[in-house]
């Protein structure tokens, strides 16, 4: 019983919640007491068992649903019920069995993926001996062993591994979209393990840490062994979903499985998004129930005022039931009307949103402009009931890393004694935009080069083969200054390993220009200088860390000559420059400005000769501030500075950090539509401020940029409330706040408020964290909706979305977050939107996104053409549902006047049924699938188009009661003109038609016709399939009331098919078809006069560009290219380090590191470079000559 309610997900009883983890190692019976979760995942939400009544009890939460379940209920008391049962069951049973199908084929799927992933395969060391054990089996403490190029199992602790130094080389970028490999160190108590099945086996150490949690960065426990206690932190775990790199095997302990890794807890509970359209259907749908019960409550009265005035006339031939009188009549009448206008709330509705939805989510998956030729990706919606939100949304939340950027860094530029490389121009001197049809230097004399390095400026190479000191100083400082691995997989071919992009990029330009990094062992660097092997020695490493901003290595050349080469971020190497580089700082200066304009990422290049006895001395000093026990790190960095001084500049290196094709372009194209982007990611400030210039969302022509970076709540609260008020002075101390129900939920909503110019605003985590605060989230969020482009760096997943969720709650608009990494799954989640980037490793933000695709650049796509279009033909399908739907059920109310409040139907039964199911059904569905206001390149050509979207101004409570008024009069005409033609009527010979039937036949084909044509009014974009839904629905109405109501329909099923002969009796007479199209023009001339008026007066952007479109009868033309300026910029970014303390400690360490053979993506796209001549003075004058401006 108890695994049938938690099979149900009915809680028996409330789990424990976990405080400290215990385990110990080799121990299975042991650790299974704490009932620790095992390996195996679970995504899917039913089994065969719970399938059937969970699904139909999630469906009938539904209140429509339930509604007619009820009404079915109540169709068969027989004195209530005027109506069959089929009118009923037939449209609940086909919206019942389409949600199931749907719903199983999703569960299927994920039953899928949770096997697959389930069922991979690993080492696990069991009683003595390595077995292969699929992946649920893995229980917490076993031992389990991992190869090369593996996923990790789960979140495991280091033991060993096959590596030096017990290392090993990870790629994280299913965690954080990095594909960069990064280092983990076993304890060198276990690392002695090594590979030695008998020791590990005999392992019994004991780990308490933390309990499971979402933290990726961090991991607090202990390992006692034998008595001993060791800490454990981040650095000894691997997380589930890394990928073991360049490593031949490694042991590891399992800590967390399942459901317990970081991995999962990161990516929560699936939260059920439903759009702002649902929201307020589901409010329309509460007024409706409470309009159908005032409409009930009218007739209800009605009936018991003409039984008691005028019902003792009918006793004879109408006999009342014993007891019965006018007021039993009248709450029995009740009822009938409540299952006669029953279509006020149509079944039908929640069927074709279904369809209309899934139908909008194919077009995103077939869209092939939104195909990722390089990496076979398609865009993929991901969930099918968001689509008319991607018309809506008012701020985007992004990562940076392998979302905005490529992670890919390339060396553009160089500034090297006072002159600069890097730019191309033509003969009259002017600047030449680099493309891929640019020449590139041919680099065949160094039989070393990396054949994917493109530069294109040939005067570096001349100056190098030329002899210049300054500069082949420059590139052997590249060569030395660095904490790269190299590998030669084969001679001459030469792989680097860099703990950050940038540095990989700076040594493979030093390699192409003749200074190659080859080998490293602690002791000495292995360079091949200009073809000579040359060995220095390595002294030390005076490593980077974010207070240094620098990296300095001390080295001996072969001559003997000692020589300190730094790099590091311009305005620190600048305070250590002896006198003497004072003219050249200014050079360089200049140089470095520009570079900054272009968005490149700056470093300065330093060297200092040293005198052997005070290197020395020094070294001395260094050894017993290395071994302190207190204060080591400010020792080392005061030892550091005393030796980092009196540097000569050598120049500047500028490498730029790629970002995805057409970012620049997407954003600026999203910012005309009205869309904020903020920023928020893990990196430093200074790459972050990059990136944000880089992409044009921060500007030098901004008023200001304001950097929000203080250490306490009240300076943080100081400088946003200085940012608020340099922006608009007359803003007051207490925020604007609108009492909202936006999204049917009660908030408070900050009111946007006026600013003069254009601002943007920069902030750390640290500020955030206070910012965030209860107390002050409102300011936070005041200032930052008042600037143009915001930046948050070095934020957690956590504060990602607890930003998403402070715009999310406070501000009247539409979120969407995207990203690629699991560090964004919480935002993803969190935001009305999420997008996934797909096509790198990482998949895990896309396995919880809602939409996904493979660059940046589609979201302007999906927005603006997919998202446009979807919010247009949901509003548009919702106008005309309810207008034809109300206007179907009003008729009943006004022949409710002419019965006797009977509840009479004054449609044929099967009309009834299939009215919402057939007839009126597909032309809908056509007109919601397939119209469109202008086409994809007039929706780019005017971003302003998507502004109705953000306002909600296709659909709103208003424009329903629009709809309800035109349903009103258009019921009006469809009841009282058939009404006054047949009265008193006969036919050509005489006969009289003024009966029952044939009224009820020519009001049902009246409103048909109406309700088509005002489809018709409703389409701008006809295709072939709306038209033959719209001509089939209505050749098929006519065909089916033909057949039903034949002598042979009415001889086989005589009570169900009583009207027999009136079609052929009616429709044959001129008058019935003057009358319908009578009724038809008195309906549709009001709705063609006003939307005359309208455009004529007050056009919208839509009828503006339509009538632009109309006029050009042709595609917009592409938008001219734009040529880049020259932009000069005092700020600078993106020291080539990484995030963490650098590799330093491990190159100088006691043993060499040993790099096995491994294969890698190549850093640079390749092209074919054309041969050149190498001749230098001769080769540059033809090519200038040559170049085209």
């Amino acid at each position: 019983m108890g695994s049938l309610l938690s099979a149900c997900r009915i809680n028996v009883e409330k789990k424990k919640v976990e405080e400290e983890r215990h385990l110990r190692a080799n121990d299975r019976e042991y650790n299974l007491s704490f009932m620790y979760a095992n390996n195996a995942i679970k995504t899917s939400k039913y089994n065969v068992f719970t399938f059937l009544p969970l699904n139909l009890f999630e469906q009938f939460q539904r209140l429509a649903n339930a509604y007619f379940v009820f009404l079915l209920i109540l169709q068969l008391i027989p004195q209530i019920s005027s109506l069959s049962w089929f009118t009923t069951v037939v449209p609940l049973l086909l919206v019942l069995s389409i949600t199931l199908a749907k719903d199983l084929s999703d569960d299927i799927t994920r039953h899928k993926n949770d096997k697959h992933v389930n069922n991979r395969k690993v080492e696990v060391l069991i009683n003595g001996e390595l077995k292969s054990e699929k992946w649920m089996n893995v229980q917490v403490g076993d031992i389990v062993k991992l190869e090369n190029n593996e996923f990790v199992t789960a979140d495991l602790l280091l033991l060993s591994s096959s590596e030096p130094l017990n290392l090993i080389y990870i790629e994280t970028a299913e965690l954080d979209g990095e594909t960069n490999l990064k280092v983990k160190q076993a304890l060198t108590l276990t690392g002695d393990l090594g590979n030695d099945i008998q020791k590990l086996a005999a392992f019994n150490g004991e780990v308490r840490c933390e309990p499971p949690n979402n933290r990726l960065d961090k991991f607090t426990g202990t390992l006692t062994v034998r008595g001993e206690t060791f800490a454990l932190d981040n650095e000894r775990i691997l997380l589930r979903g890394c990928t073991l790199r360049n490593t031949e095997w490694c042991f590891g302990l399992v800590v967390f499985g399942g459901p317990d890794t970081k991995l999962m807890q990161n990516s929560g509970k699936s939260i059920f998004k439903r759009t702002s359209i649902d929201h307020l259907m589901n409010f329309l749908v509460m007024f409706i129930f409470g309009f159908l019960a005032f409409l009930c409550t009218i007739l209800s009265i009605g009936n018991g005022i003409w039984e008691y005035k005028e019902g003792n006339s009918f006793i004879t031939f109408l006999p009342r039931a014993d007891g019965a009188n006018a007021s039993l009549s009248a709450f029995l009448t009740f009822w009938s009307y409540v299952i006669i206008l029953n279509t006020v709330v149509p079944i039908s509705l929640y069927v074709s949103v279904e369809i209309l939805r899934l139908g909008n989510s194919y077009f995103i998956d077939w869209d092939c402009k939104m195909y990722h030729v390089k990496s076979n990706t398609p865009a993929q919606a991901r969930t099918t009931t968001l689509n008319e939100e991607l018309g809506q949304i008012k701020y985007i939340f992004s990562d940076k890393t392998g979302t905005l950027t490529q992670n890919i860094m390339t060396f553009n530029r160089c500034s090297i004694n006072g002159k600069s490389y890097g730019e191309v121009v033509d003969f009259a001197g002017q600047r030449v935009e680099v493309t891929e049809k640019t020449e590139k230097i041919d680099f065949s004399w160094n039989s070393l080069a990396d054949p994917k390095f493109c530069f294109h400026d040939h005067k570096l190479v001349e100056a190098v083969k030329s002899g210049s000191p300054e500069v082949r100083a420059f590139f052997r400082l590249l060569a030395l200054c660095h904490t790269v691995m190299a590998e030669e997989k084969t001679e001459g071919e030469l792989f680097y390993q860099a703990q950050s992009p940038d540095e990989g990029a700076l040594v493979t330009a030093a390699r192409n220009f003749g200074f190659v990094f080859r080998s490293r062992t602690p002791e000495t660097i292995s360079l091949v200088e200009m073809g000579v092997p040359t060995t220095y020695e390595l002294l030390a490493v005076l490593d980077f860390n974010n207070v240094r901003k620098r990296m300095s290595v001390i080295v001996r050349n072969p001559e003997g000559k000692l020589t300190l080469y730094c790099k590091g971020a311009d305005t620190i190497i600048f305070e250590r420059l002896h006198p003497l580089s004072s003219k050249l700082m200014e050079v360089t200066t200049e140089h470095l400005n520009e570079y900054a304009g272009e968005g490149l990422r700056t470093l300065a290049l330093a060297y200092k000769d040293l005198d052997e006895d005070k290197f020395e001395e020094w070294k001395e000093r260094h050894h017993e501030a290395s071994t302190s026990l207190e204060d080591r790190e400010a020792k080392l960095d005061a030892i550091y500075e005393e030796i980092e001084k009196d540097l000569l500049l050598l120049g500047a290196s500028a490498v730029e950090d790629k970002l995805q094709d057409g970012v620049p372009q997407t954003i600026e194209q999203l910012a005309k539509a009205d869309i904020k982007i903020w920023v928020l990611t893990g990196d430093k400030q200074e790459t972050a401020e990059n990136i944000g210039y880089s992409c044009n969302m921060l500007r030098e022509e901004m008023k200001e940029i304001f950097i929000v970076a203080s250490n306490t709540a009240e300076e943080v609260r100081e400088e946003l409330v200085n940012a608020r008020k340099k922006m608009s002075p007359e803003s007051g101390d207490e925020p604007p706040i609108e009492k909202s129900r936006f999204l049917g939920k009660k908030s408070q909503v900050v009111e946007d408020e006026k600013v003069n110019g254009e601002y943007g605003l920069v902030i750390n985590g640290h500020s955030l964290a206070f910012a965030l605060q209860k107390d002050m989230q409102l300011e936070l969020l005041r200032t930052a909706c008042m600037c143009q482009a915001v930046i948050c760096c070095r934020v957690t997943p956590l504060q990602k979305a607890q930003v998403v969720e402070l715009v999310k709650k406070h501000k009247k608009a539409v979120t969407l977050a995207i990203g690629d990494g699991a560090n964004d799954v919480s935002m993803i989640k969190t935001a009305h939107i999420g997008v996934g980037i797909s096509g790198q490793e990482g998949m895990q933000a896309v396995l919880s996104s809602d939409f996904s695709f493979a660059q940046f650049r589609y979201l302007q796509r999906l927005l603006l053409v997919h998202g446009r279009w979807s919010y247009l033909r949901m509003c548009k399908f919702l106008r005309y549902f309810f207008y034809k739907n109300f206007t179907f059920t009003f008729v009943h109310f006004w022949y409710a006047f002419f019965c006797g409040f009977s509840a009479q139907t004054v449609y044929d039964e099967w009309f009834i049924t299939l009215y919402n199911l057939i007839y009126a059904a597909l032309p809908v569905i056509g007109l919601s699938l397939f119209d469109q206001d202008v086409n994809d390149r007039w929706s780019f050509q005017y971003p302003q188009l998507y502004a109705p979207g953000q306002l909600n101004q296709y659909f709103s409570k208003m424009a329903f009661a629009r709809i309800l008024l035109h349903s009103c009069y258009s019921s009006l005409i469809l009841f009282f003109v058939p009404w006054a033609a047949m009265c008193d009527t006969v036919r050509d010979d005489g006969k009289d038609i003024a009966d029952y039937q044939s009224f009820a036949l020519l009001a049902q084909t009246c409103l048909l016709i109406v309700v088509s044509v005002q489809l018709g009014l409703d389409t701008y974009y006809w295709t072939a399939v709306s038209q033959f839904f719209l001509w089939g629905s209505l050749s098929v109405y006519f065909a089916v009331t033909f057949t039903m109501y034949s002598n042979g329909m009415y001889l086989i099923f005589t009570s169900s098919f009583p009207f027999i002969g009136t079609a052929r009796n009616s429709l044959n007479q001129p008058n019935i078809w003057l009358t319908i199209f009578l009724t038809t023009i008195l309906c549709i001339l009001p709705v063609v006069a006003k939307r005359f008026l309208f455009i004529q007066l007050k056009p919208t952007i839509n009828d503006k560009v339509r009538h632009k479109a109309r006029q050009a009868k042709a595609v917009p033309p592409p938008a001219p290219r734009k040529v880049p300026r020259r932009r000069i910029s005092t700020r600078r970014s993106g020291y080539a380090f990484s995030h963490a303390r650098g590799y330093g400690d491990l190159v100088t360490s006691g043993r060499f590191l040993r790099i096995p053979v491994k294969t890698r993506s190549a850093l640079f796209p390749h092209t074919d470079t054309p041969v050149a001549d190498s001749t230098p003075q001769t080769y540059r004058t033809i090519y200038e000559g040559a170049q085209s401006p």
